[in-house]
């Protein structure tokens, strides 16, 4: 499997470090926003190719499918180009900042018959599949989510502290993550209210926000997020269920009693980067519309479109 990833930042270097642990998985194109830093990441990990520009791996004849980690503005127009080209995509969250955009990657990926499937990385954690496989198996139903998503990020700059190049969002971006994994764990999402605090005078986006689920099971979600913390960062989620308490911070799960429970044997790793892209590769070797493909995560924007709405009015 042969693949070319765009957007050579932070997160994109946690693919990376991912795909290298999964076999006969090779890295053939590094494409970034300057060719200092696609050379230099193309080096790093051992990609023949690398550019500036993502037409250029498309290109390629031995690519066989497009990791997209590069601004959320371009990811649904970047993952219909890799359609088009006939290249299986994986978007990272969020798959795109418009109702109507996701819609349209949807549309292309019925066209195509391509794999295309969108980071939603909260679907692969230990942690929330070890609580998934209890609702699965009838042990535990979702009564309430308590979830909060705090960084400290009053300046534009990325996880590894550098100057990013585009603006992050709390609703199309972060709230993605726990409505999505909410509607996975609860059921369909039938209600939505959002309330948001002030914009940042120069970056123009809400930095506090608060948002409120209902789902067709009853079950509710209450998410606070805020670009303002500055303490412990990270999305800290807590499961109030009819069976008991979890509380997951990443791939880490522990009970309301913060009594550690051992996730290490649910998956082949504990990395939930790691498990989302052997999902991607798996879902096209074997010819199976992976967990979290488009189709399955579509929902998650129409919710956020509607949110978005509400904010707006």
């Amino acid at each position: 499997m042969r693949i070319a990833l765009a957007g050579a930042g932070a997160f994109g270097e946690k693919h990376l470090d991912g795909l290298k642990k999964i076999e006969g998985v090779e890295i053939v194109s590094i494409i970034s926003r300057t060719a200092e830093q696609a050379a230099a990441v193309a080096a790093k990990y051992g990609a023949k190719h690398s550019s500036t520009e993502l037409d250029d791996a498309l290109a390629l004849g031995d690519v066989d499918a497009v990791i997209l980690c590069t601004p959320t503005q371009m990811h649904a127009s970047q993952a219909i180009a890799c359609m088009d080209a006939g290249k299986h995509v994986q978007v990272e969250i969020p798959l795109a900042d418009s109702w109507a955009d996701s819609e349209a990657v949807l549309a292309k990926q019925k066209e195509t018959g391509l794999t295309c499937m969108v980071g939603h990385t909260r679907r692969f954690n230990p942690s929330h599949q070890y609580v998934h496989g209890k609702i699965k198996a009838g042990e535990f139903a979702v009564q309430q989510m308590d979830v909060q998503t705090y960084f400290f990020r009053r300046r534009n700059i990325n996880a590894k502290g550098e100057p990013r190049s585009w603006t992050d969002h709390l609703l199309w971006h972060h709230a993605a993550h726990t409505v999505d994994l909410f509607a996975y764990q609860a059921g369909r999402i039938v209600k939505a209210n959002a309330l948001q605090g002030p914009m940042h005078p120069e970056l123009g986006i809400a930095m506090d926000m608060s948002i409120q689920l209902l789902s067709e099971s009853g079950a509710i979600c209450t998410l606070s997020l805020s670009f303002n913390n500055d303490g412990p960062l990270g999305t800290f989620f807590r499961y109030i269920g009819d069976t008991g308490t979890y509380i997951a911070r990443y791939d880490d799960l522990v009970n309301g009693k913060e009594e550690p429970i051992d996730v290490s044997k649910v998956d082949v790793s504990m990395n939930g980067i790691e498990l989302q892209d052997r999902e991607f590769i798996a879902a096209i070797r074997e010819g199976r519309e992976p967990n979290s493909s488009v189709g399955k995560v579509l929902d998650c924007y129409r919710v956020l479109g509607e949110l978005e709405t509400q904010l707006a009015g």
